[in-house]
């Protein structure tokens, strides 16, 4: 039994790999973006690649490449089921009210004539977000008809750029100011107002669709919780000072009181129904009380969840320890090959 883990300093992989190396797991380095990367992977049972967000290739070529191995027997991870879905909102949309989850109201329209009927007769406010992007990014709060109607014009001519400069650089100063980053990357910031990267020079504008979702009033944070096989762990991210928006804010807050239990229940639940090797849930609550899911990712920045004191099981008994998550996964592959053959 032999993993090909692709071989990147980004997300997951240096974790899984020296997790290999400690435990003695066989594996070995390979380049997914090599010409030859099936022969490199002659030998293994299992491709392992935690997909880069901001990596134009790594989204261009990520799922193809992953769908053609599974395709063909071998396992991999993310697989399908984990995979396809993210940094899609569109998709969890259909997703979520399939299984009939719990999820904040949420609006699609690839019409235009059907988008202003909606919003003639709907109340404002409401979050408006691009079906892509991570830490609060493209996503904006509308407040009256009239910037609905602007979207709607922009949505079904020009369309949106995925990259917004001056967004990304409040974002830097955001985190800077708070000790949270480097000045490097202010003046990186910076500098990418005329060098914008190359996903936003390479990637097409997102047009032709509206998406829209529910603002729930008065949550001063959301919580976040993420399910790896048999275990689930979170953190409480509090919003933005004279913001909605809590993801990326980078206040967080890790005591296992802070969680609701049906926010796990509902995470187990949704995972298990739709056989996911991972899901990282976001909710929110309704003034009276009511747990709602915004959203799942598959992928997460390790390095926040690294102070969390433990971890429930699926019986939601929690068990107090210092964990590196992402060698669950490796596990779980593992158990995956195992009950494979």
């Amino acid at each position: 039994m032999k993993l090909a883990i692709h071989n990147s300093k980004f997300g997951f992989h240096p974790r899984w790999i020296a997790y290999c190396e400690r435990m003695n797991i066989p594996f070995k380095r390979v380049n997914c973006f090599s010409n030859d990367l099936v022969a490199q992977t002659a030998d293994c049972q299992a491709l392992m690649w935690h997909v880069n967000q901001g990596n134009q290739r790594d989204m261009m070529l990520a799922r193809q490449i992953l769908a053609a191995f599974e395709h063909t027997g071998t396992l991999v991870f993310p697989d399908f089921r984990t995979a396809w879905h993210f940094d899609d909102k569109l998709g969890q949309k259909f997703l979520f009210e399939r299984i009939e989850a719990p999820i904040v109201p949420t609006y699609a329209f690839f019409d235009k004539a059907q988008a202003l009927a909606w919003i003639k007769q709907t109340s404002f406010p409401k979050v408006f977000k691009l079906r892509g992007g991570a830490g609060s990014q493209n996503v904006s709060l509308i407040y009256n008809q009239r910037q609905a109607h602007r979207l709607v014009r922009q949505a079904f001519g020009k369309g949106f750029p995925k990259y917004h400069g001056w967004s990304n650089l409040k974002e830097r100063w955001y985190k800077y100011r708070r000790g949270k980053g480097a000045a490097k990357e202010v003046l990186k910031g910076i500098i990418r107002l005329l060098y914008p990267p190359a996903y936003a020079r390479l990637g097409a504008r997102e047009a032709g669709y509206l998406y829209f979702q529910d603002f729930i009033p008065q949550n001063d944070s959301d919580i976040r919780i993420i399910v790896i096989g048999d275990r689930a762990f979170g953190l409480k991210r509090y919003v933005r000072e004279n913001d909605f928006r809590a993801s990326g804010s980078g206040n967080c807050a890790y005591d296992r009181d802070l969680f609701d239990e049906r926010c796990l229940k509902i995470s187990f639940s949704i995972q298990e129904q739709l056989k996911l090797q991972v899901a990282a849930l976001d909710f929110v609550f309704t003034p009276e009380g009511l747990p709602l899911v915004v959203e799942i990712s598959y992928g997460y920045n390790e390095r926040v969840y690294d102070p969390c004191p433990g971890y429930w099981d699926r019986e939601l008994i929690w068990h107090e320890a210092k964990t590196i998550k992402e060698e669950w996964i490796v596990d779980l592959v593992l158990k995956q090959i195992n009950d494979k053959n």
